[in-house]
């Protein structure tokens, strides 16, 4: 019993050592090449604020506010109150990385007023997969701080399998995500370059930080399912 609630423990907390140091290998990758890009001023001045209004505009879309927000890479769409969010540098300034991230998030508005179905389906699953990773947490805690206590009241295979069904939605979550994030670099790449936003090798810049934006997606995803294998794998082990 004791091996078994320290193999819980240990077993997660190594997969997310490991995909904790990918991801800030990603990130410290993805800040530099925003940094990297940011020097570079877009040759028609525009800022990430009128990029973005301007998108929006193009697209039909009149009810969506562009509004300024604290903190770096921290822009981003929110659906319930129809606000594209984007960080001061991006807001302000008018260079490849603040057109990236400008239009990247407009794509997500966009998305939004054309129905688009990963990104419903996506936001129906936000209140599940905040329930399951407050299930995951409670299950996990209990295990290491009151494993004998928890057992005596649920089989081990009984916790298991409650583990496996919230870490399911959990890995479900991330992998939903996935086209949402890459089909809005999409829109957002094509439409910079049809409306002449930037130039060539501006364009280039744009799609390479966009590029390794979505690798911090990615980096979660595989994480996630690393996690998932690993208590299906436990499960079958006590078969």
């Amino acid at each position: 019993m004791g091996d078994s609630i320290l193999s819980m423990y240990w077993g997660p907390m190594l997969i997310g050592l490991v995909f904790m140091a990918i991801s800030l290998i990603v990130s410290s990758v993805l800040k530099s090449k925003f940094t990297k890009y940011s020097k570079t001023r877009l040759m028609n001045g525009m800022t990430g604020k009128e990029i973005a209004e301007k998108m929006l505009a193009d697209n039909g879309i009149h009810d969506v506010q562009v509004i300024q927000v604290n903190g770096q890479l921290t822009d981003h769409y929110n659906p319930m109150k129809k606000t594209v969010n984007l960080s001061e540098a991006v807001y302000h300034q008018a260079n490849a990385a603040a057109a990236a991230v400008a239009a990247h998030e407009v794509g997500h508005a966009v998305q939004h007023a054309n129905a688009y179905k990963p990104l419903e389906f996506r936001s129906k699953l936000v209140p599940v997969q905040n329930a399951s990773g407050m299930i995951m947490n409670i299950i996990v805690m209990a295990a290491i701080f009151g494993g004998y206590a928890l057992y005596s009241i649920f089989p081990m295979d009984t916790v298991i399998w409650i583990i496996i069904a919230a870490q399911s939605v959990i890995t479900l979550f991330t992998l939903i995500t996935l086209p949402v994030e890459f089909d809005a670099s999409k829109r957002a790449l094509a439409w910079i370059d049809q409306n002449g936003v930037v130039t060539h090798s501006e364009h280039a810049m744009a799609k390479d930080a966009l590029k390794w934006a979505a690798m911090t997606y990615v980096v979660a995803a595989l994480g996630a399912i690393a996690n998932l294998l690993f208590w299906v794998m436990m499960l079958l082990g006590r078969e």
